[in-house]
């Protein structure tokens, strides 16, 4: 059983930067894909960045160049650096670990959740 568990999350102005990091209860990210998604009231959960077993990450591109998703195997975290905030990444952020070696972008590819950590934009 994994468990995850987030943080970070919080108030910030428009342009402005977050890190949020999801932090694993066994060695996640290098035996397993890792994601970060995020959902807004009445939404389906959106594929916001993903890293492969062996580190490597991908971006959807409504975030690609923004944000960037990252592993450190000595603290067991994967995190997600948000740059240059917008109105629109108002949403709880969840983690999820899946069994696969490359992240998947549909949420039901992923075994485990963290209880999601809210990110509000707003000026």
């Amino acid at each position: 059983q994994v468990q995850l568990v987030e943080s970070g999350g919080g108030l910030v102005q428009p342009g402005e930067a977050l890190t949020l990091s999801c932090t694993g209860s066994t060695p996640t990210f290098t035996s397993r894909a890792m994601a970060w998604f995020r959902q807004v009231p009445g939404k389906e959960r959106e594929y916001v960045a993903g890293i492969s077993r062996a580190g490597v990450p991908y971006h959807a591109d409504a975030v690609k160049g923004r944000f960037t998703i990252s592993g450190d195997t000595a603290k067991n975290t994967v995190d997600l650096q948000m740059n240059s905030l917008r109105l629109e990444d108002t949403a709880v952020y969840f983690c999820a670990a899946s069994d696969l070696v490359i992240p998947s972008r549909h949420p039901k590819d992923y075994k485990y959740w963290g209880p999601g950590t809210q990110v509000l934009v707003s000026s």
